[in-house]
């Protein structure tokens, strides 16, 4: 647990130096919130379909997780280019423990850059449908933040340079982010987008937070829960295989 803690911990503080970063993987979420949840609300609204501020915010919320999560494997790339990672690879420790530490970090920034911009969304409007229910969701972005990282660690340990990394994470997001129902719902939309929608992990942590955030959900929580927990494992069983197979 400790070599779990001191990576950790490590995160934190590069996070906490960081105070360019932390403003700006906020600002792209807030645009998005601000410009499209003021600029469609009136449409929103006259197609009955309530506040769609109010709609929009577990999407951002989950958009802001998504982003910081997913490129946090950058980090893999540059601790292989300056020997961190050989360094602590061929210490006698874990390397599970060693992923574990990472991605844990990794995660926490995303739940903190999550909450940043819920608490934005409070200021301007967003009406939180049951404050205990804020626990939960709390849960949800934890679980969504560590997936994501996860995924990333792996992808990190496999890749060995920054370009096919932005790469392959660049082809994924896009697909997962606009086919997640975090812009629009998913009730009304084409077949063949409803679809793909319902094997995108992405659109039940999506419906989930909507579920406990506004009371609203389109697969239901119990199924949005489920499908987290599975790719939760699926994804940290993945970087943790790859880790283990990283070469010193």
């Amino acid at each position: 647990m400790e070599t779990i803690y001191i990576l950790w911990l490590r995160q934190m503080k590069k996070y906490r130096r960081s105070g360019l970063r932390m403003v700006l993987s906020v600002i792209q979420p807030l645009v998005y919130f601000l410009a499209l949840g003021f600029g469609f609300n009136a449409i929103f609204q006259q197609a009955g379909r309530g506040s769609y501020i109010q709609f929009i915010v577990p999407g951002v919320i989950a958009q802001t997780i998504l982003f910081t999560s997913i490129f946090w494997g950058a980090n893999i790339i540059f601790d292989k280019q300056f020997g961190f990672l050989k360094e602590t690879l061929v210490a006698p420790v874990s390397r599970t423990k060693v992923m574990l530490g990472g991605a844990l970090g990794g995660a926490t920034i995303g739940v903190i850059q999550g909450l940043v911009l819920f608490i934005i969304a409070l200021i301007f409007g967003f009406h939180l449908y049951s404050w205990p229910a804020l626990l939960l969701t709390v849960l949800l972005m934890s679980m969504l933040s560590f997936a994501m990282v996860s995924f990333s660690s792996g992808i990190g340990a496999v890749v060995n340079d920054m370009p096919s990394f932005m790469a392959v994470t660049n082809f994924l997001v896009v697909p997962l982010f606009f086919l997640s129902g975090s812009m629009f719902p998913l009730d009304n939309i084409p077949g063949v987008m409803k679809a793909i929608a319902s094997i995108n992990p992405l659109s039940y942590a999506v419906d989930a937070m909507r579920a406990t955030l506004i009371n609203q959900s389109h697969f239901g929580l119990p199924v949005d829960f489920a499908v987290m927990t599975g790719t939760l494992v699926v994804l940290v069983v993945f970087s943790i295989y790859r880790f283990r197979r990283t070469e010193a």
